[in-house]
Formats: structure tokens, C-alpha cells, sequence
């Protein structure tokens, strides 16, 4: 496991910013109830963490069409070239009343920031789910979304949608974290109906969508310098479908080098030429794969307080979630067994 940035003692770095809940639709045998095919309960440390920061919002696709706790399993059989989800020991085809499930449930929906499914499922697995030729036992044919994921990657396309077994990759939960609490920040700003807040969410989101994509950074910031010529909720609807865009994917660490040496500039000339080498040298590390993000990071964090950067200082790229989300091994923290015992 990589490690991950350390939160330095950040008296004036984003210390004031508040992480309002994001709003995330998950499957309830997750962390929420024993409701899996054989009555058991999936764990998750990053689920049970985030109920202190995010509201939840559950589903068993399965219990909830009607088929019981415990149940017969079902899985993914092609028939005639068509995906169908059929109950192998009672031969019970369900696929429509999952697909009409799946629409009803999705169109009452509330706002929502993410999404985290069960992984594997043939209902809620996003695209690992095994698709079988026959109901009857018979080795796997290809590999599909399950049913209900489908439908929830169909409405939501640029949504970050994830399993519980990918959250458990440190750059793919980290990105996650980044996408939903970031999605949580904005609606508050569209729900505010006010342009200085849009103006300062761009301003201070600019180093993280500078990393994503500098492309569509600069198309925002034309939205919000016109925001005064449209109505709001317009403004805000152009503004979130790019910021969704912009967040689909990770930024690639060539991005992340460019940020930073453009967070430098701002504190560069109160630098000693030993200081700058210092850091110029632990971002080479990490443009060579030899040290993580978190290095060069923590170093400019450290200089930021040392200058109290107004800009700097509420930048969300040296904060995009909560400090307790971040996690190291115990072994990497010093911490758990004790090897030379």
C-alpha cells in the first residue's frame, strides 16, 4: 500500500474548512445490514469511517424486488445473446421486475454524490459480474455489470461510482474521497444561489481542477466570469456538468508536478536556494516513482504556514477530505506488531 499524505499540524492551512456530508446512494449489505443472499453483512473500513461525514442512502436490489432473506442465489445467464438474471434453483426469471425496480427506485433519488455497490453481485457488481450460459452449474462465458449497476452507470455517467473492493485501493479511494466531497461542497454553493460563492469554489478548487484538467478548469472559469449574464441555477448546471468531467478520472502525476511547481511560485522568493532544492529534489523522487505525492506535498504544506499564504492556505488540493480518511498501514505509522519482539 502506498502511503498516504501525513496532515501536518495545519493551524492555517484549510484548517477552517468544514466537509459538509456527501450524499452517497450504497448497497445496504454493506456495513448496513445483514441482507446478502445467505444473511451475512459485507465489511468495510472506509464505510464505517465515512458515516461520520457522508448521509447514506441504502438498497438491496434484491431483498427489495421481494426475494428474501435468505435467499437463492441468482446470477447472469445469456439466453439468445441477452443478458438475463435468473434464480437458478426455483428457475425464476427476474429481470424485469429488476429493470423496473431499478427505474423507479433511481428516479425517486434524491442529489447524490457517489455511489459504492457490492462488488461482484449479479445485481450490483459495476463490471465484474460473471455471465453464464446455461442456469445450471457451467464455468463463466464473459464478464458484465449487474443489473442494477447498469441502470445506476446509465443515469449517472460521470458520477463516482465505485465497489467496496476497489475503495480499498489507495489512489482509487483517495480520488473518490476527492470527487464526493468536492460534489458535496458544490451543491451547497448552487443551493446558495449566490455568484461570490460559485466565484470562490472556483477559486478555491483551482490547483485541483488544474490537475484534473486544465481544459475544462478554464472553461469554468469562463462560466463564472459570465455566471452574472444567465440565471443562476444555469450557471451552476453548466458549472457541475464540466466539474463532474473534470473529476471522472485521477490526475496523472505529470499534472500533479505541474500544480505543484505552480504552488511554488507563489512562495519561491522567500525561499533559500537550499530550501528549493530540497523540494525540487523530493519532487523528482516522486516524478521517478520513487517516493509518493505525499513528500513534496507536506513540504509546501509546511511553507504555507511558515508564510500563512492567504491563496495557498484555502487551496482544497492540500485538503480535499477529511484528515481521518487518510490512511497509512500500521506497520508504515510505526505502529501494530513489533518485529524485533
Amino acid at each position: 500500500m502506498l502511503p498516504v499524505c501525513y496532515a501536518l499540524s495545519e493551524v492555517k492551512v484549510v484548517k477552517t474548512r468544514t466537509f459538509l456530508p456527501a450524499h452517497i446512494l450504497i448497497s445496504r449489505c454493506i456495513e448496513f445490514d445483514h441482507c446478502r443472499y445467505n444473511g451475512d453483512m459485507i465489511t468495510s473500513h472506509i464505510v464505517r469511517e465515512l458515516k461520520r461525514d457522508a448521509a447514506f442512502i441504502h438498497v438491496c436490489p434484491e431483498s427489495d424486488i421481494g426475494l428474501g432473506v435468505p435467499r437463492d442465489p441468482v446470477r447472469i445467464v445469456r439466453i439468445e445473446g441477452e443478458n438475463r438474471l435468473i434464480q437458478p434453483a426455483t428457475g425464476r426469471d427476474v429481470t424485469e421486475e429488476m429493470q423496473r425496480f431499478s427505474e423507479a427506485f433511481l428516479q425517486s433519488l434524491p442529489p447524490i454524490d457517489g455511489v459504492i455497490l457490492k462488488s461482484r453481485s449479479p445485481s450490483c457488481g459495476l463490471k465484474d459480474v460473471n455471465v453464464y450460459p446455461r442456469p445450471e452449474r457451467s464455468p463463466a462465458i464473459d464478464r458484465s455489470a449487474g443489473v442494477f449497476a447498469g441502470a445506476v452507470q446509465e443515469r449517472f455517467p460521470l458520477l463516482p461510482i465505485e465497489d467496496e473492493g476497489r475503495l480499498r485501493n489507495v489512489r482509487i479511494r483517495d480520488h473518490f474521497l476527492t470527487c464526493i466531497f468536492t460534489l458535496a461542497d458544490f451543491d451547497r454553493v448552487a443551493s446558495s444561489g449566490r455568484l461570490e460563492q460559485l466565484a470562490r469554489f472556483h477559486t478555491q478548487n483551482k490547483l485541483l481542477l488544474m490537475a484534473c484538467n486544465q481544459r475544462l478548469q478554464r472553461e469554468m472559469g469562463e462560466i463564472v466570469a459570465h455566471a452574472g449574464d444567465q440565471p443562476f441555477a444555469s450557471a451552476t448546471a453548466q458549472y457541475r456538468e464540466r466539474l463532474l468531467a473534470a473529476l471522472a478520472k485521477a490526475p496523472r502525476y505529470t499534472a500533479n508536478i505541474n500544480v505543484l511547481l505552480h504552488a511554488l511560485g507563489h512562495v519561491s522568493d522567500r525561499l533559500s536556494h537550499g530550501e528549493k532544492s530540497f523540494f525540487l529534489d523530493s519532487l523528482e523522487q516522486y516524478r521517478q516513482g520513487f517516493a509518493s505525492i505525499c513528500a513534496p506535498k507536506n513540504i509546501l504544506k509546511s511553507w504555507i504556514v511558515r508564510f500563512d499564504d492567504p491563496y495557498l492556505g484555502e487551496q482544497t488540493f492540500f485538503a480535499p477530505f477529511p484528515d481521518h480518511l487518510m490512511e497509512i498501514s500500521a506497520a508504515e505509522a510505526d505502529r501494530g506488531r513489533d518485529f524485533w519482539q
